[in-house]
C-alpha cells in the first residue's frame, strides 16, 4: 500500500526542535529577510527584528518574576503583538495559552482554571471579561494590554480590580540584566484548548518538539521554501494559523503575511497584492470564495498551493482553473496527534476524489478499528482512526490538568480519535464522519459531511448542518435532516431535486429546516447536539409528506 513520502526535517537533532532555536537560527542565517508582514498595521519585520522583539518580551516577563514553565495566557485578535507574544513565550521557555477571542464568562473561567496562568497578554477590549470572572483569575499576577481602541479603559478596569497592568509597549523594552534560559525541546511549549462540543474544553499539552514537528509536516505538505509567501486570515488562537502556517513559514524561512480576519470578497486582492504563493482555507471558506462574482483577472496571481481542511472536492477543479492554483493539499489530524495522514503534493485532480491522504508511516502507526472492540477492521470498511507515534514527543503530552481524560482517550495504548474513516486497497484514507455524527438509514451508512457538501453546492445555501433524527417506524434507524441557512428564499422542492443530483438517493434528506443561523460554539463549530434537541419542528419540511400529498 502507498504511504506518504519521507519528511524533510531541517533540524536533524530532535533536541533542537524548539521555537527558540528555530527563530535564532533564522535570525542568524537570514537576518535581513522579511518574516512578518501585517498589511493592516503597515508593519514589516525581518527575522532579526522578530527575534529581538520576542527576546525583549521574554526578558520583561522574567524581570517581573516569571519562572521557566509559567503559563502565559494570550487573548487577542490577529495582530503583530499576538505573534510576538507567542514567540516571546516560546523563546523564554514559558508556556503559551491562546484563548479564543469569543470566550468570556464560564468559557473563559474554565480555561483559566485549567491552565493556571501567572501572566496574561490581552486586547484592551477583552480586559473587562477577566474582571467578570475575577475569582477564577486570582492566579494571574500581571496583565499587559494591547491597544485595540480602549487602552486606558482596559488598564483602568484591571487595575481597579486589583491587578498590576501595563500597556503592551512595556514588553518591547529589553531588560539587559535578564539572561534567558535554554529551551528544552521535550518541555511543555503550549496548551491549546479543544472546542468542547460534547463537554468542557480540554487543554492539549504540546511539547516544543511536537509544535516543531507539526510545522515541519506542514512545510513538507505545502513544499514551503524561503522563496514562498504564506498568507493567513484565520485566527491565531487556532492551530490552523499558528503551527500550520506561521510556524511552518518560520521553519522554512518564508514570508508570513497576516490579516486580522477572513474576507471572501477581498481574499484574491490580498493574494495578489502580497505575492502570496501559499495560503490556507478552513471549513467553508473555500466555498465562500468560490461563490464570489468571477473577475477576469482572478488567475493573475502567484498562488500555487492551498492547504484546505477539508478540500471542497466538488469545486476543486474549477476553483484551481479560475484562480490558477497548482495544487490543493490537505491532511487528517487532531491537535492531540499532529497529522498522521497527509496528501502528497500533486496537481489539482490527481488525488482520488474525497481522499484525505496517506499514512505518514515513518512517524506514526495508524489503524482503523471497531470502536467497540478496538480490533482492526478489514480494508474498505469504516472504522475509528487510532494513532500512536513511532518517535518520542510527536504526539501531545496529554490533557493538561485532566489525567482521567488522558487515560480515557489512550485506551489500549492507542489514541482514539472518535473519527470514522475508511481505507482503500491503495492506502488512501477517506473521512466518513465523527462517530457521534454518523447516520444509518435503512441499512445504509451515510456521511453527514458528504451530504452537507452536496447541499452547499447550491448557490443559494449559505451554511448547512446534517443530523440524524429517529425514524417514525420501528426498525427504521435514522432519517436524514438538513438544517440550513439560505442566502435568499429557496423553493424547498427545487432544493430536494438539486440535492438528488449530488448525493445517493438514500442520502437525500427527508427533512429540511430553514434557519436564520446555526447554533455554534464560540470557536464557530456547529452544535449539532442542539439541533438534535429540537429535531423535527413545526416549520420543518417533510419530503415524504409532500410526496403523499401529491
Amino acid at each position: 500500500m502507498k504511504t506518504y513520502p519521507g519528511l524533510e526535517i531541517p533540524f536533524a537533532d530532535w533536541k533542537d526542535w524548539s521555537l527558540q532555536k528555530v527563530l535564532r537560527h533564522q535570525a542568524e542565517t537570514r537576518p535581513d529577510a522579511t518574516y512578518l508582514v501585517a498589511p493592516e498595521e503597515g508593519l514589516t519585520l525581518t527575522f532579526a527584528q522578530t527575534l529581538e522583539a520576542a527576546e525583549a518580551l521574554a526578558t520583561t516577563l522574567y524581570a517581573n518574576g516569571a519562572s521557566y514553565g509559567d503559563r502565559v495566557l494570550i487573548q487577542a485578535k490577529n495582530s503583530s503583538e499576538l505573534v510576538l507574544s507567542w514567540f516571546g513565550a516560546g523563546v523564554g521557555g514559558l508556556v503559551e495559552v491562546p484563548i479564543n477571542t469569543a470566550y468570556e464568562f464560564d468559557f473563559l473561567a474554565h480555561q483559566v482554571r485549567t491552565s493556571k496562568p501567572r501572566w496574561a497578554i490581552v486586547d484592551s477590549t477583552f480586559a473587562s471579561r477577566f474582571v467578570q470572572v475575577r475569582e477564577d483569575c486570582a492566579g494571574i499576577e500581571k496583565f499587559w494590554v494591547i491597544d485595540d481602541g480602549e487602552l486606558e479603559a482596559g488598564l483602568a478596569a484591571l487595575r481597579d480590580a486589583g491587578w498590576a497592568a501595563e500597556p503592551f509597549e512595556d514588553l518591547r523594552e529589553r531588560r539587559a540584566e535578564v539572561e534567558l534560559p535554554d529551551v528544552v525541546s521535550q518541555d511543555l511549549g503550549a496548551i491549546f484548548f479543544t472546542s468542547g462540543t460534547t463537554g468542557p474544553s480540554k487543554g492539549v499539552a504540546m511539547s516544543h518538539a511536537m509544535f516543531y514537528f507539526d510545522a515541519v509536516e506542514c512545510m513538507n505538505l505545502t513544499k514551503l521554501t524561503p522563496e514562498d509567501t504564506y498568507m493567513v486570515t484565520t485566527p491565531l488562537f487556532h492551530g490552523n494559523a499558528q503551527w500550520l502556517a506561521a510556524y511552518p513559514a518560520l521553519v522554512a524561512g518564508a514570508k508570513f503575511v497576516l490579516y486580522k480576519k477572513f474576507s471572501a470578497s477581498r481574499w484574491i486582492d490580498w493574494v495578489r497584492d502580497n505575492g502570496v504563493t501559499v495560503t490556507n482555507f478552513l471549513g467553508v471558506m473555500m466555498d465562500f470564495v468560490w461563490k464570489q462574482p468571477p473577475r477576469e483577472n482572478d488567475a493573475d496571481n502567484n498562488l500555487r498551493c492551498i492547504f484546505a481542511a477539508p478540500t471542497a472536492g466538488s469545486i476543486a477543479q474549477p476553483f484551481g482553473e479560475r484562480f490558477g492554483v497548482e495544487a490543493f493539499v490537505e491532511c487528517f489530524g487532531l491537535t492531540e496527534v499532529s497529522m498522521p495522514i497527509l496528501s502528497p503534493y500533486a496537481p489539482v485532480g490527481e488525488r482520488p476524489a474525497g481522499a484525505a491522504g496517506l499514512a505518514v508511516a515513518e512517524w506514526f502507526d495508524v489503524k482503523l478499528v471497531d470502536p467497540e472492540t478496538d480490533i482492526e477492521v478489514p480494508v474498505g470498511e469504516v472504522g475509528e482512526l487510532v494513532v500512536r507515534s513511532k518517535h518520542p514527543w510527536t504526539l501531545s503530552m496529554g490533557y493538561y490538568g485532566a489525567p482521567e481524560k488522558t487515560v480515557e482517550v489512550w485506551r489500549n495504548m492507542w489514541f482514539h480519535t472518535g473519527d470514522a474513516l475508511r481505507k482503500d486497497e491503495h492506502g488512501w484514507f477517506y473521512f466518513v464522519d465523527r462517530y457521534k455524527d454518523a447516520l444509518r438509514r435503512r441499512g445504509e451508512n451515510i456521511s453527514s459531511y458528504e451530504v452537507e457538501q452536496g447541499i452547499l453546492a447550491h448557490e443559494d445555501v449559505f451554511e448547512c448542518a446534517v443530523i440524524a433524527v429517529p425514524a417514525d417506524f420501528a426498525g427504521g434507524e435514522d432519517e436524514v435532516m438538513a438544517c440550513l441557512v439560505p442566502k435568499r428564499e429557496i423553493d424547498v422542492e427545487e432544493l430536494w431535486e438539486f440535492v438528488a443530483t449530488k448525493v445517493p438517493a438514500f442520502a437525500v434528506p427527508r427533512y429540511i429546516r430553514f434557519m436564520d443561523a446555526l447554533p455554534k460554539t464560540p470557536s464557530e463549530k456547529v452544535q449539532k447536539a442542539e439541533l438534535r434537541k429540537d429535531a423535527v419542528t413545526a416549520d420543518t419540511h417533510d419530503r415524504e409528506a409532500l410526496v403523499k400529498a401529491s
